[in-house]
């Protein structure tokens, strides 16, 4: 029994629904992981390294590493929280807020080029963080619903066994909240959103991986 491919996963979905074309781009390559940083040599006997009384913290990103679950429900919960929150003003890029959701894609690779297509359509561009960088935006999201939707089983009935086993849709639909500060005063926005991940877990993984992600506010009902 062989997979399907995105493309012929597009097609029966479109047969079902109707499903307007994922946006395509290239958004470049991924990062890999940033090597540690190396221990500088202690000071020769004699000679004493000065320590300031008030060093500066290094701000560094939590992990956000995708868990590692069977539950394809939790699993697309977990990435669109990596995908949505997040703070310009911490002098990151975006690409080190999507390495984790790219670093846990597809294990075949079949689907990795569509989905960093995919996930450049979920953040600002560069010349935008940094627009909104000097305004100090965080935004963060409050999922209030995550489901398979209603029109996956027809599209899994239209497959006709095709699909990769544990392939399936999950639907999240939430707030974005974004703070920051505007004209020297703090301000604050909330806008719904709503958009499907697909993902494949068992028995194809022995744990769940991105496909790929559908528009926002485009999702699956």
């Amino acid at each position: 029994m062989r997979n399907l491919t995105w493309r012929q996963i597009a097609v029966i979905l479109g047969c079902v629904l109707t499903l307007a074309t994922l946006a395509v781009g290239v958004y470049g390559l991924v990062r890999g992981p940033q090597s540690a940083e190396s221990t500088p040599a202690p000071p020769p006997p004699g000679e004493f390294e000065a320590i300031p009384e008030q060093a500066t913290p290094v701000v560094t990103l939590k992990d956000r590493a995708l868990p590692h679950t069977s539950d394809p429900i939790a699993y697309s919960r977990a990435v669109a929280s990596s995908l949505f929150d997040w703070d310009t003003s911490l002098g990151f890029l975006p690409t080190d807020y999507t390495a984790a959701v790219l670093a846990d894609a597809d294990p075949s690779g079949e689907e990795t080029p569509g989905l960093i297509a995919d996930v450049a359509t979920y953040l600002p561009t560069v010349d935008q963080w940094l627009d909104l960088g000097a305004m100090e935006v965080r935004q963060t999201l409050e999922i209030d619903d995550a489901y398979v939707p209603e029109s996956w089983t027809a599209a899994v009935q239209q497959a006709h066994g095709h699909l990769r086993p544990g392939t399936t849709a999950v639907t999240i639909a939430g707030t974005r909240h974004r703070t920051g500060v505007w004209n020297g005063e703090s301000a604050e926005s909330s806008h719904p959103v709503a958009f499907t991940v697909f993902v494949a877990c068992e028995p194809s993984f022995d744990r769940c991986h991105v496909l790929r992600l559908s528009q926002v506010d485009n999702p699956l009902r």
